[in-house]
């Protein structure tokens, strides 16, 4: 399935790319807020996947719907009965208790950045306040703005010390981010800033939704891809990841508690803007699109 934030609100998407209001499909079983599926995602998960997508929005009070428009309101019921519009989107996880991000992850980009074969990922946080949804504008501050595509993990189950081999079981599914950086900050002097640097408003894009695990035929190897202006700038796959997501989950929570709803940003292959011969940096009026294959894309205009 497909867990999505429209206009705020929890909703599914269905095959035909359209929306289903989660409150008023469930009865009230789950709230319209979109971090309500992560008070009890196994529960959550179970209701969706018995209803299907397809079926959810086909409650007792669907009568006139067929003549309202998309996102209409029709006796309190939220109809979203054409394609969604990606402008309506929001992050599909508004408000996550942790977010943690992980640096040269990908050996073409460590090779790059000048860190030996045998070096561990950098683990640092970014603040929930960066983070905005799948098609949207974000405004440059001064420095350098750089690109970091990334596979992010959405965590239904929480755990502590949670093994390698249970780790998928703990995941909700899976979504597209992009790690913006401000490389000045963050790489300025002999005390770097990561995570002031990559949490301006707007520097955590994330969406358009989140795909479940069992819609993926192999989630530990996916395209991954981001193009400025339709110019491509990075292109890899995330089997090339140093530490798969397994172990990631595993590392860290063998030091912190992981919570239902936590991000786990995974690391960004080759091509950032800062590692290239001159450095190339986003500037006001273009637009970047990142893609992740079987989950979804995002635009992100810069001004």
């Amino acid at each position: 399935m497909r867990v999505a934030n429209l206009d705020g609100r929890l909703a599914l998407i269905t095959g035909d790319g359209a929306a289903v209001d989660v409150a008023d499909a469930s009865g009230g079983l789950f709230g319209p807020d979109p971090m309500s599926a992560f008070g009890d995602w196994a529960r959550f998960a179970a209701w969706a996947t018995a209803r299907g997508p397809d079926d959810a929005g086909a409650g007792d009070d669907a009568a006139g719907a067929d003549d309202a428009g998309a996102g209409d309101v029709v006796t309190g019921r939220h109809e979203h009965r054409a394609p969604v519009d990606p402008a309506r989107l929001g992050p599909p996880i508004p408000r996550p208790a942790q977010i943690f991000a992980i640096g040269v992850n990908y050996r073409e980009h460590a090779d790059e950045a000048g860190y030996p074969p045998d070096s561990m990922p950098v683990t640092f946080t970014k603040f929930a306040s960066s983070l905005t949804g799948p098609d949207a504008t974000v405004d440059l501050p001064e420095g350098h703005v750089d690109w970091e595509v990334e596979l992010v993990v959405v965590i239904g189950t929480g755990g502590h010390h949670i093994r390698r081999d249970d780790a998928w079981d703990h995941v909700a599914g899976l979504t597209v981010g992009q790690d913006l950086s401000e490389r000045v900050a963050q790489l300025e002097g002999t005390k770097p800033q990561f995570s002031l640097a990559k949490s301006h408003p707007g520097f955590s894009p994330t969406g358009p939704w989140i795909v479940t695990l069992d819609e993926i035929d192999d989630p530990s190897d996916l395209a991954i891809s981001c193009a400025v202006d339709g110019d491509t700038m990075q292109d890899s796959r995330t089997s090339r990841m140093i530490y798969d997501i397994p172990e990631l989950i595993a590392r860290l929570s063998a030091v912190v508690t992981l919570l239902p709803g936590d991000l786990i940003f995974t690391g960004t292959p080759s091509g950032i803007g800062n590692r290239r011969t001159p450095p190339r940096f986003l500037r006001s009026g273009e637009t970047l699109t990142s893609a992740i294959e079987s989950v979804g894309t995002l635009t992100t205009r810069f001004r």
